[in-house]
């Protein structure tokens, strides 16, 4: 007997059908045996409809109660497949974020788990019920309802997995894996059939969508066996894990791209020495995630710092260099939206010289320009411009020869 937490995306309880469905795999789940735990996202749109709504009746709502309302479409979720298990007779209970245990942190829209208590989950399992619950939430020390942000129900799943000490955490989506690239753009991806956890945290952290970043953060943690599956047919996913099997010579393993891109420049930024610090801690006090960071050098006294942040934080962003400008005495403001990063990941970069530069070429050779660059051990990204995304993605995916022959190819599954 196995313990198991299976998470079902939104697009696998879209309907009325598909939640019959989710609880058929999940009513035989329990039936060879096994102790099961679900964790589910708000059905299909829910979320976008609720945002939506929101802001026909206020256009900035205040952040408490967009989570008050966000958290209502997981609670949908979560009593109707309630609903359908028991009336395939099997037991179950449904659980908000809070009532199962999820302490987090009091910053609405993109909350942190601070800790998870399981003690009314694991008691469920051991009276032989399943235990529905709902993901992208928990409750503060306050009381309050804060959600944890875009694919936050991914890092419930696996903080409860941990916290359950589960034998695997299975995440059922809308695709049968993980692959080396969005295969709506290479129809020749290739499914991946294992990749390790620092490999898949890259490919999360630079826009491959399948699995979010911090869930992959929590399983690497607490070395919780994570497995990517397809909600609408059986079959093996990927796994992701510690020691993941890489095909040999192979050097890169997945090409992600993020068109959330923005990038700023605070030009003309007189030498202090505390310039820099006073930048980036201003905008880290806004929860502003900065990417990748470029400081000229410097010249007559002064120097340009650039920077990469996602789209939706470049509102916020631009405040607060507007109040810094002044006070460090700098020159304009200069932002840019349409842009791309292009990224290639793998864990064979590290003992591999001359990936970058194979990479640089095949863009350059396909007439693509290169705005900015970032790397790390096993990762080299580049900032494009983003009608160039789709091209890009396709020339470094032959340059890297990622694809799959006609036997091995596996296109996405449609619902």
């Amino acid at each position: 007997m196995a313990r198991i937490v299976m998470k079902f995306g939104g697009s696998s309880v879209a309907t009325a059908e598909r939640m019959v469905k989710v609880a058929q795999r999940v009513a035989k789940t329990r039936a060879e045996g096994h102790q099961v735990a679900v964790v589910v996202s708000a059905m299909g749109d829910t979320t976008d409809d609720l945002i939506a709504l929101a802001k026909q009746v206020n256009e900035r709502p205040p952040a408490r109660e967009l989570d008050m309302l966000l958290s209502t479409g997981e609670q949908v979720s979560i009593a109707v497949l309630t609903m359908a298990l028991q009336g395939l007779g099997v037991p179950a209970t449904s659980l908000t974020g809070g009532q199962a245990g999820f302490r987090v942190e009091q910053v609405f829209g993109k909350a942190r788990i601070l800790e998870v208590r399981p003690d009314r989950v694991d008691a469920l399992l051991r009276d032989g019920h399943v235990a529905v619950v709902a993901g992208f939430q928990g409750v503060t020390d306050d009381g309050e309802i804060a959600t944890l942000g875009r694919g936050g129900s991914d890092t419930t799943a696996v903080a409860l997995a941990a916290a359950l000490k589960a034998d695997v955490c299975e995440i059922y989506t809308d695709v049968d894996g993980v692959y080396t690239t969005d295969p709506r753009i290479v129809k020749e991806a290739a499914k991946i059939p294992e990749i390790s956890y620092d490999e898949m945290l890259e490919l999360a952290n630079l826009g491959a969508v399948v699995l979010h970043p911090r869930a992959v953060e929590y399983a690497k943690l607490y070395r919780v066996p994570l497995v990517v599956r397809s909600s609408f047919h059986d079959g093996p996913g990927t796994w992701v894990k510690e020691d993941a099997n890489v095909e040999q010579g192979q050097v890169v393993r997945g090409i992600a791209h993020d068109l959330n891109v923005a990038k700023v420049s605070l030009v003309g930024v007189p030498n202090r020495r505390d310039s820099l610090g006073r930048v980036f801690h201003a905008l880290a006090e806004e929860n502003v995630n900065v990417d990748i960071i470029v400081q000229s050098i410097v010249h007559n006294d002064v120097h340009d710092i650039s920077f990469t942040v996602c789209r939706d934080d470049l509102p916020v962003t631009l405040r607060v260099l507007e109040d810094l400008r002044v006070e460090l005495g700098a020159g304009e403001i200069v932002a840019e939206e349409e842009l791309a990063k292009i990224s290639i990941v793998g864990a064979g970069m590290i003992s591999n010289p001359g990936v970058a530069a194979r990479m640089f070429d095949a863009l350059i050779e396909a007439g693509l320009s290169i705005r900015m660059v970032s790397t790390s051990e096993i990762k080299v990204s580049c900032v494009v411009d983003a009608r160039d995304v789709k091209r890009a993605v396709q020339v470094l995916h032959q340059t890297f020869e990622l694809s799959a022959s006609a036997e091995e190819k596996v296109n996405p599954v449609k619902a």
